[in-house]
């Protein structure tokens, strides 16, 4: 085993806000376990990291599977023994359609992701930071403008952002006396595959259709690095960052 760093693991983490979340942290000088499902986009960051001396482990894993999920966190144990930080980013999205129009096997999956897999992924992590040595670490939950309000034709993305808010508050009641910390970084219109429609328009609440501006992906990046840079006697329990320009505040 080798522990010459603090160890972070970021779910989804082969593209947009997970690829610059693990890049930062990289930076920053954590060892960063790489996961999502697909390993072609896993292998290729590892490269690249490992280009720039930094130490990066590329694992696929399904993280609705509790399986791979099991043994990813056995690899975690095996090769660095502890671990620091979760990031739970992995998420889908579902065709913007009207809740009766929704099918459910989007609904399921969009759930098994975005919510089940950050409980998953938690409950794991729980174990291993409560039983290593030092004792801890930190969870941050990927949320989302949606955790707070919803956009039209969303009832599956926004019900599982809001669970995971609930997830998030339990965790952290639950880790106070493990030294387990967990917040949550809402985030609106960051600049990815994700949001890629907005820039020639979106469904807006009266039903008309605008696009909409969006940010960097770094700037969700530097904010989660300032969350991990916390000592585990302070948290971010909640931190929202958005396009400024977004319609969300006000009546947009």
């Amino acid at each position: 085993m080798e522990q010459a760093r603090k160890i972070a693991l970021v779910t989804g983490a082969g593209s947009g806000i997970g690829k610059a979340v693990a890049l930062a942290l990289l930076a920053a000088g954590y060892g960063v376990v790489l996961t999502g499902r697909r390993a072609e986009p896993l292998e290729a960051l590892a490269a690249e990291a490992e280009a720039k001396g930094w130490d990066a482990l590329a694992v696929a894993c399904d993280v609705t599977d509790p399986t791979a999920i099991e043994r990813l966190f056995g690899v975690i144990n095996q090769r660095f023994g502890r671990l620091d930080l979760l990031f739970n980013n992995a998420g889908v999205n579902a065709p913007a359609v009207s809740i009766d129009e929704l099918t459910i096997d989007d609904w399921r999956k969009v759930v098994d992701t975005n919510l089940t897999g950050v409980f998953l992924c938690t409950r794991a992590a729980f174990a291993m930071m409560r039983a290593q040595h030092p004792r801890g670490g930190r969870i941050i939950n990927n949320g989302s403008i949606s955790a707070h309000a919803p956009r039209p034709g969303s009832v599956a993305y926004t019900a599982s952002k809001h669970a995971v808010t609930g997830l998030t508050k339990s965790t952290s009641l639950d880790g106070r006396q493990y030294d387990i910390a967990c917040g949550q970084i809402d985030i609106g219109n960051a600049a990815s595959e994700m949001t890629e429609r907005m820039v020639n328009g979106v469904r807006q609440a009266n039903g008309t259709m605008a696009p909409e501006p969006r940010m960097d992906v770094s700037n969700v990046a530097s904010a989660v690095v300032y969350m991990a840079s916390l000592p585990l006697d302070a948290n971010v329990q909640f931190m929202t960052v958005m396009a400024t320009k977004m319609p969300f505040v006000g009546r947009g």
